[in-house]
């Protein structure tokens, strides 16, 4: 008996390894990376590095352990990070940032952007011992929860040079960075350079099961190597994982399109529902959130519904679903995903 695979929707991660990454993997140089005797990790830190016009770079095991580990780096414990509403720092790290860093964040803005005047709005004043210091902005481009957008990079500019004027430094959630590149047709090295430290993830819209880089100065990156092994980052011959990543770069990055025009046409085709709110104008990369309107089933139901016709997908609150397309879902896939949805509600 053979069924049909189900449309996995969930998200970027649930990637499989292709044939030829796999191939990459297995006959990758190694060697171990705590002496900085791994070859391909080294070719990776290196190219990545270049990539982003930083002067070094550092492989982390997740986009998590590189968020956490910047925060130990341009903070000190007791200070304020300034973020986007609902960013990753703050909704899917467990509460990290509090555990590991000891700062508070506090969130600005709206649908995963801010202004320059929201941000200065926001710095707490030095002059009053009360106030907890505004030592660091970090902007996560694209965004996950706001539906994978673009923050504008002419206010990415104006955020960050405000910030140099003002003594704080700035971080680069950029694990979805790659899309953000594609999608505005600029080099990674551009959306990075305002920024001291810069995060990327392989094991989203790359395909490589696992790892993260984070960028920067040399002297940031030192530093940032202490920490990851304080947190249990220190790996071994991680020219393995690092394989996946160089394969990832060099054969699925441009194909990030294709990911993006799939999401657009899943966005379009639920539109036509009186049961969705959702604006197809809005989709920017590969990621889709849409509103369930008034009267239609919440979200938890249609998530478990949709499952039941093998399509998967996550509830993003009680009336809001996540849908994400990437490397394991075809065109075709993601027009059947919005059409079972569509027959679900009605």
């Amino acid at each position: 008996m053979t069924t049909t695979p189900a449309i996995d929707l969930r998200s970027d991660t649930v990637t499989r390894p292709t044939d030829p990454m796999r191939a990459a993997m297995a006959s990758a140089p190694v060697g171990d990376d705590q002496y900085g005797e791994d070859p391909t990790c080294n070719r990776l830190q290196a190219r990545v590095a270049e990539m982003l016009g930083k002067e070094a770079a550092l492989w982390m095991p997740s986009g998590t352990m590189a968020n956490q580990v910047a925060l130990r780096v341009l903070t000190r414990p007791g200070d304020e990070v300034i973020v986007s509403r609902e960013c990753h720092a703050g909704w899917h790290e467990t509460g990290g940032s509090a555990a590991n860093a000891g700062v508070q964040l506090v969130e600005i803005g709206a649908r995963g952007v801010f202004t320059v005047a929201e941000f200065e709005a926001a710095i707490k004043s030095r002059s009053m011992a009360v106030f907890p210091p505004s030592t660091l902005v970090e902007i996560e481009n694209t965004h996950n929860r706001s539906g994978g957008i673009v923050f504008p990079q002419d206010e990415v500019e104006r955020i960050c040079a405000s910030a140099r004027r003002r003594g704080l430094a700035s971080f680069l959630d950029g694990a979805r960075l790659w899309n953000a590149s594609i999608a505005g047709g600029r080099p990674e090295a551009d959306l990075a350079a305002p920024f001291d430290l810069v995060a990327v993830s392989f094991s989203k819209g790359l395909g490589a099961p696992g790892g993260s880089m984070l960028a920067g100065p040399k002297d940031l990156i030192a530093a940032a190597t202490r920490h990851r092994r304080m947190l249990g980052g220190a790996m071994r011959q991680v020219g393995i994982f690092a394989a996946a990543a160089l394969h990832g770069l060099d054969h699925h990055r441009e194909r990030l399109a294709d990911d993006h025009a799939n999401a657009s046409l899943f966005a379009e085709l639920l539109a036509a529902s009186s049961a969705v709110e959702i604006d197809p104008a809005s989709v920017q990369t590969n990621i889709v959130v849409f509103k369930l309107a008034p009267g239609a089933i919440d979200a938890d139901a249609l998530v478990a519904r949709a499952r039941g016709r093998g399509v998967l997908l996550n509830a993003f609150g009680g009336r809001a679903v996540r849908a994400v397309t990437h490397l394991d879902v075809s065109r075709e896939q993601a027009r059947r995903g919005a059409e079972v949805l569509l027959e679900l509600l009605g």
